[in-house]
């Protein structure tokens, strides 16, 4: 069983290396109409240009897996601005994608919360789609359409879990089918376990990513390993390896938050169980201290009896 690590946005270490510059409605207001384009070209650029320095960062310590920032582009989707941000940068989004489809890097997205189809508002869904589109075109603009991932949740439940659900399904026909198969799905730490995520990613056939720390924090009784193996199954039909999200709490008053570092005894049952799969998978850190919780993480599972480190970011057990 081989298993891949990798870590969201930034580079901890790298020196001004941040990914999501940004530049808010209320500033870009106040500029000249003249000057708007141009400030928000430029910070687009820079934030490419760390992307770029961060892959590099990847390759050299052979990190495979990488979650591209959400806020690359600065008001992309702001209904007031809406403008074109891949023409004039062309060259420097298809600069991206060669990089990663040279070391064959597996990238992704994560849309934040509001990024929902259980919504009964009309206008929330169609933003949704809006958001969705804005990741897709980048994965587009990048050229790594084949391999590049969406992942969302599910949502709120209204009041009506399961009139949500159904909600969701009607809601989901109106994602363009190349958008939607591009898509995965995740369990969540409040309100859709991985049962109730499991049933929907099969009925959709959307591939699941496990949220193991979500799973911990809204278990209801349910036991991981009665479904791992249906939810690696999901990803069958992508010809994708499993990828599942790893953290542990902040504290045990603060449980659903991230911790700084990833406890190795709070993740360890969850090892356990895929070990009895035998299959390769992906995880990807979410503490955080990114990079640096993931090579430490790295460094202690290479320590356990039977496991042996096969390259910076990788292990084989």
């Amino acid at each position: 069983m081989k298993i891949r690590f990798g870590y969201v946005a930034n580079a901890l270490g790298l020196w001004d290396a941040s990914p999501s510059k940004a530049l808010t409605f209320s500033r870009y207001s106040l500029l000249p109409k003249s000057e708007r384009l141009e400030k928000l070209k430029a910070i687009t650029a820079l934030n490419l240009q760390h992307t770029a320095r961060i892959l590099h960062y990847n390759i050299a310590h052979e990190i495979k897996l990488y979650r591209l920032s959400s806020s690359l582009v600065p008001l992309a989707t702001h209904p007031e601005v809406m403008w074109d941000f891949i023409t004039p940068l062309k060259k420097e989004w298809e600069e991206l994608g060669q990089l990663i489809k040279k070391f064959q890097l597996r990238a992704s997205f994560h849309p934040n919360q509001f990024t929902l189809f259980t919504s009964p508002k009309e206008e929330v869904t169609w933003n949704a789609v809006k958001d969705m589109e804005y990741h897709y075109n980048m994965l587009k603009a990048m050229n790594i359409l084949d391999t590049g991932l969406i992942n969302i949740h599910i949502g709120g439940a209204y009041g009506n879990k399961e009139q949500a659900l159904s909600k969701f399904h009607d809601n989901l026909r109106k994602l363009p089918g190349e958008i939607k198969n591009r898509m995965t799905l995740e369990n969540d730490d409040k309100t859709y376990n991985i049962e109730e995520t499991l049933i929907v990613c099969e009925k959709e056939q959307v591939p699941m990513v496990l949220d193991y720390h979500h799973f911990m924090a809204n278990r209801n009784h349910l036991e991981l390993p009665y479904y791992l193996q249906r939810i690696f199954n999901t990803w069958n039909h992508f010809h994708s390896i499993p990828k599942v999200h790893i953290s542990s709490p902040k504290s045990d008053q603060a449980y659903r938050s991230h911790a700084d570092f990833v406890s190795i005894d709070f993740i360890m049952p969850f090892l356990q169980m895929a070990k009895e799969l035998n299959q390769d998978f992906d995880i990807m850190i979410e503490a955080k201290q990114k990079n640096l919780a993931m090579l430490k993480l790295v460094e202690e599972i290479a320590k356990i009896r039977g496991v042996k480190r096969i390259s910076g970011a990788s292990v084989e057990w």
